[in-house]
């Protein structure tokens, strides 16, 4: 098994950066990009198959209705809350408000 994957970007190999240049001369392409496997502790997960965000991007944009179709959402999560609390601050200058949002834990339900 190979030890890298190909970016994943549809395009990658377009972008022009010098580490994308291959071939010998008189026949030079730009190529998409090698990502090592497990590169010395960097998180795995998205960061195996995309080089840069904007690859990453690009790939989201290209296929967001196919990625939807795999785990589609039709309600909407909702995480329990205490009641929120306003807490005003003033200064010789003026005052500001602030609005205190926490969550409850599990335990709490």
């Amino acid at each position: 098994m190979a030890d890298y994957h190909w970016c994943h970007g549809p395009s990658c190999h377009t972008h022009v950066t010098t580490d994308r240049v291959r071939g010998s001369k008189g026949s030079k392409v730009l190529r998409t990009r090698k990502i090592k496997i497990n590169n010395n502790g960097y998180p795995s997960g998205m960061w195996q198959y995309f080089c840069s965000n904007g690859c990453y991007n690009d790939f989201a944009r290209k296929h967001v209705e196919q990625i939807i179709r795999i785990a589609p959402r039709l309600e909407p999560l909702e995480t329990p809350i205490e009641d929120p609390k306003k807490e005003t601050t003033e200064y010789s200058y003026g005052s500001y408000t602030r609005t205190i949002i926490n969550k409850l834990d599990n335990a709490e339900q």
